[in-house]
């Protein structure tokens, strides 16, 4: 397979893009993969692998923990094209929110041991920042923006509200508010059309 690394760009995902075992066949087949994954459960004095590989779901969804596993997913998946590919000098790096740090520790800017440093601080600091404001985010799939808004008008009430927060792709709006004008939000979109509504 030829590839030209001089005209790719590498992007990388940011949260809500985690899933339950990510990762593990890739720790399976390639050792440095597995050493990366290794190197975080060394530095944190936790197994991150086995929570990302095993669960339970919602602490791997816990931003705390949702954050450094999908960097150390991308920093392995990223190790193993390095050494596939030995010419891979891609001509862009780039990352969606969380994955920003990803691309900036692949480009060099971060050590990858600075980077998950940064990365469960970031994780704490939004936890934090979640428990002394109480809210939620979703992510509505396929729902145009004019009519999110609409959604949202009728899902905020009296000191609940939501409202549109981040137009990430074509395709994919944020909301977020009021933890229940947001889950009321969800089901007005999924009524509305939207092919998935997604707490973040």
């Amino acid at each position: 397979m030829t590839i030209n690394f001089s005209t790719t760009a590498f992007i990388f995902p940011g949260q809500g893009s985690q899933s339950l075992g990510m990762g593990r066949d890739l720790a399976a087949a390639f050792p440095v993969a597995k050493e990366t994954f290794d190197e975080a459960d060394a530095l944190f004095g936790f197994s991150l692998s086995k929570l990302t590989w095993e669960g339970p779901a919602d602490e791997l969804n816990d931003t705390v923990n949702t954050q450094p596993a999908l960097y150390v997913h991308s920093l392995a998946a990223w190790r193993v094209l390095s050494l596939r590919f030995a010419d891979l000098k891609p001509a862009a790096l780039a990352g969606h929110s969380l994955g920003e740090l990803s691309a900036l520790a692949v480009s060099g800017a971060l050590t990858f041991v600075d980077g998950l440093r940064l990365v469960r601080t970031r994780g704490q600091l939004m936890k934090r920042a979640g428990e002394l404001a109480p809210g939620g985010m979703a992510a509505i799939l396929n729902l145009d923006i004019p009519e999110l808004e609409k959604v949202c008008a009728e899902a905020s009430r009296e000191g609940e509200s939501v409202q549109v927060a981040n137009d990430n792709c074509l395709g994919q709006v944020v909301i977020s508010g009021a933890k229940p004008a947001v889950e009321r939000a969800m089901e007005l979109a999924k009524a509305a059309g939207a092919k998935r509504a997604l707490p973040l």
